[in-house]
């Protein structure tokens, strides 16, 4: 299976066996259940292996392939913004939202403790997960495997990124167009549903007068972003 294919329309997470086929592992495969357990979950049932080795090598094994892909993507980039561009890419809040477009989260297994404080949806647990599972890909089949994963997987977003300059950030982004453009401050409207423990949030941003978006998600920090990255893109067309 792709990895367009593993996001559904319906935003339901994909299947384990689904899911595993992103990665072109067998669902069954113990470092694939590994890459799956975090150590909230090892702790509690009797030091089972965490993913915490498998983050150690999926870490490398990223980092040299996103150096890679925005080295022949920006031919004509200096060494600081190629550097800048890697480290937005590879930071935790890009890999969880990789992960979460995945479907990952409901796989991951917690802890009693972080389950209950929302652990599937915390940017650094997906994150580890994510990079855990690179790890195993590494193991598997190289470098040559973890490229042909990282290329679909994060070259939208490599992309996204690129555009923003030397910021790296949607909603400096969006400031500094807003500015240039004489439209004034951003202003963010949001709105908050779901109980305490399972909050989802939408949030539109209005600049000059006209409102944009909008963004959604289980932190309001998340869908800010995705509606300054609306309004930034609908600014520019």
């Amino acid at each position: 299976m792709t990895v367009e294919e593993s996001a559904r329309r319906d935003g339901s997470a994909p299947g384990r066996e689904e899911l595993a086929g992103v990665f072109g592992v067998a669902h069954d495969d113990p470092l694939f259940e590994q890459a799956l357990t975090h150590r909230s979950f090892a702790y509690e049932n009797g030091g089972l292996s965490a993913d915490q080795r498998l983050v150690f090598v999926g870490e490398a094994a990223l980092r040299m392939s996103i150096t890679d892909l925005v080295f022949h993507r920006h031919p004509e980039d200096a060494e600081g913004p190629l550097s800048r561009l890697r480290a937005a890419a590879v930071a935790v809040p890009a890999l969880a939202g990789v992960a979460r477009s995945l479907g990952v989260g409901p796989h991951i297994r917690l802890g009693r403790g972080e389950q209950a404080g929302g652990g599937m949806d915390k940017d650094s647990i997906l994150a580890d997960t994510l990079t855990a599972l690179i790890g195993v890909v590494h193991l598997q089949r190289g470098m040559d495997g973890v490229s042909a994963l990282v290329r679909p997987l994060f070259g939208e977003l490599v992309g996204r990124l690129a555009l923003l300059g030397e910021g790296l950030d949607w909603k400096s982004a969006l400031q500094a167009l807003a500015t240039r453009k004489g439209l004034g401050e951003p202003e963010y409207r949001l709105h908050r549903s779901g109980p305490e423990h399972k909050a989802y949030f939408t949030v539109w941003v209005l600049v000059g007068g006209v409102e944009y978006g909008p963004g959604h998600g289980s932190k309001a920090k998340e869908a800010e972003k995705q509606a300054a990255e609306a309004a930034w893109h609908a600014l520019n067309e």
